[in-house]
Parts: C-alpha cells; structure tokens; sequence
C-alpha cells in the first residue's frame, strides 16, 4: 500500500505538471485536417435540383430507396469487391450502423430469432489492443467483453475457435481487418479464411468486419485481403460476416456515406427493419458522392491526394 501510494503521489505530480503548461491541444484521433477537407470541395456544388435524379429518372429529393440509391450501391460494391444487392448505403456514420445492428440483436434476435437480452450474459471477442468505440458499444448494452491477443497477423485464432465453439453466449466479435486499430496491422489471407470458417456454438454469431481503412494506405500500394463474405459463402457461412465502411476519412468526416454489406439475405432482412425505422436515407448527399467521384478508380486516386498530405507527419512523429 505504501508503494502504490507512493506512485499515485508521483503520477499526480506529474499530471499537476502537464496541466500548468496549460496546453490546448487536439488529440483526436483519425480528424482529418482543413487541407484534407479542402480535397472535397467540390461536393457542395456538384449537383443542383435540376440534377437530382437517378438514371432511372427517381427524384433524390423524396422518399424512398430505403436501401440507399443504385448509382451509391454499385460505387461500393466496386470498392469492397461486392454485388450491389449485397450492400445497403446509409448516412455519414458506420458506428451508427454497427450499433443499430447491435441494438436490433438485443431486442429482436437475429433475423427474428431469440433476443439476445433473453438469452444470458451475452459476450462479445475483443481483438486488443482495439478501437474504444466498438468496445464502448459493447458496455453500453451490458455485453461482456472477452479480450483475445491481437497479433502481426490478427486475432489469436487459436484462442477464438476454441472460445466459439465452447460458448454459445458468444455472439460476436469485432474486427478491424485492414491498418487495425491502433497498431496498424493487415489481417493474413490465412487469419480472413479461419475467420470464415469458424464453428460456433452459436448459430446467431456474427462477425462484425469493420474495414474502416479499405482504401486508406500512405503508400502507393494499398493492403488486400481476402473477401471475407466469398470466403464465408465457401464455408457455408455467408449470413455470418456483417461488413461495414464509410466514406469519412474520404471526403467529409461529419458528412459522408456509410454503408453495411452482407449477404442478400441479410440485406432483405435489414430491408424489412429500415422499413419501420426511416422514411429513407440521405440520398442527395449519396448522390452528391457518386456525381463528385464517379467510380472506385477516382475514390483511389482521391485517397493518395490524402496520403500526400498526412505521409509527411507520420514520417515526422516516427523520426522523432
């Protein structure tokens, strides 16, 4: 007790000491700077009311396309590698997605099966070192969080096939597949199949594949994996991977696009929901997206305008 009294006193001081420099500084992590907004001005004049129609002559400005508009399903699917009926659009927050899913679990079951929050202590995998904001989902509905070592190469999957297979209180786990939070790290081709093929205890298991980071490298060559949801429909597993992206290291941060893709089953399932919840997404902000850049090549080429921005600092922070 005396020595951990004593480091408290130590830290302490320490503390008092930073906090007399009186310092004001932003360290928010992954905020964008004025000269990486800047790179998307030109989303608040690409389109104008006698412009926001889709191809197939529906108005932007109404309702509908509770799935997001085609032009923003087919820009995606072309970035992830994926058909368009796999992908649902939504506004400018993936977090919010993940959590709206989560939230549908605990009261609803998965696809209508047994709410979550009638079956026990619910657990989720926690790859850690992680990101704060998956793990705060989990505490904010009460989920226990198991931790599992986060390698070079991605989860110990050692540790989560057997805990999946044993435990059918575990209904997820969370993934940050490419430049994982906060180490950086690509998952291995082999890490993506043995996640694809596990075999959990229970049938209501989801894999939350958040790739935050799909088109974000500060090099020429941008990190590929292994499709995750081609490589689950191999295993029979294709309802099991829920993946999630947005557009808000892209183009704005409080004002993008986000999207959820899965299997089509699933997206006609998240259909029938979205039904009830809203009368439709932004679409004039996803078709302000796809007029401003077109097609997945110009999204790359958008994205190594970022990294010749922010390439300089990091280099900057890793010689200091």
């Amino acid at each position: 007790p005396e020595q951990e009294s004593a480091e408290y006193r130590a830290a302490q001081a320490e503390y008092n000491n930073f906090k007399a420099q009186n310092l004001k500084l932003d360290m928010s992590r992954g905020k964008p700077d004025k000269a990486q907004l800047a790179l998307s001005k030109g989303l608040m004049n690409c389109i104008s009311d006698d412009i926001a129609f889709l191809e197939d002559g529906t108005d932007c400005r109404n309702y509908g396309l509770l799935d997001g508009i085609p032009e923003a399903k087919q820009l995606i699917a072309d970035l992830l590698e994926l058909d368009p009926s796999e992908v649902v659009v939504g506004g400018n927050s993936s977090l919010s997605l993940m959590f709206d899913n989560i939230s549908s679990n605990m009261s609803h079951g998965v696809r209508d099966g047994v709410p979550w929050q009638q079956q026990g202590k619910i657990k989720f995998l926690c790859p850690s070192p992680g990101y704060d904001r998956h793990f705060a989902i989990c505490e904010y509905f009460h989920i226990e969080m198991i931790p599992i070592k986060l390698t070079e190469t991605g989860p110990d999957m050692d540790a989560v096939e057997k805990l999946v297979a044993e435990d059918e209180l575990i209904k997820g786990i969370w993934c940050v597949p490419v430049y994982s939070n906060p180490t950086g790290i690509v998952y291995s081709d082999d890490t993506v199949r043995r996640l694809a093929s596990l075999k959990p205890k229970a049938k209501d298991f989801r894999i939350y594949w958040d790739n935050a980071y799909f088109v974000h490298s500060l090099t020429e060559q941008c990190a590929h994996i292994p499709n995750i949801l081609r490589e689950a429909e191999k295993y029979g597993n294709v309802n099991m991977p829920l993946m999630f992206c947005s557009f808000s290291k892209i183009s704005y941060a409080g004002a993008s696009i986000s999207a959820m893709c899965a299997s089509k089953s699933n997206v006609d399932y998240i259909k029938k929901r979205l039904g009830i919840q809203t009368i439709g997404p932004d679409k004039i902000n996803q078709l302000r997206h796809v007029k401003f850049f077109g097609n997945a090549e110009n999204v790359r080429a958008h994205m190594k305008k970022h990294a010749a921005i922010i390439r300089p600092k990091f280099n900057t922070v890793l010689s200091v």
